[in-house]
């Protein structure tokens, strides 16, 4: 997803697809661990989605303030 279509989203949809990529992070650590996991950018990819949300809620929090 990318940042544009980040902000045309609502807090909580983006709070929703925070909660997704979260599973998605967990799945991809236990395949990591398991040394199931082909790709191992998907971590960095995810965690970074997830701290670009959690940035994009905090700026409309603070526009809403």
């Amino acid at each position: 997803m990318k940042l544009s279509e980040m902000r045309e989203k609502s807090v909580d949809e983006l709070q929703n697809a925070i909660v997704d990529w979260k599973k998605q992070l967990l799945e991809a650590r236990i395949q990591l661990a398991t040394n199931k996991l082909e790709n191992t950018s998907t971590i960095s990819k995810t965690k970074k989605l997830i701290s670009q949300a959690k940035t994009i809620i905090t700026e409309k929090g603070a526009k809403n303030a």
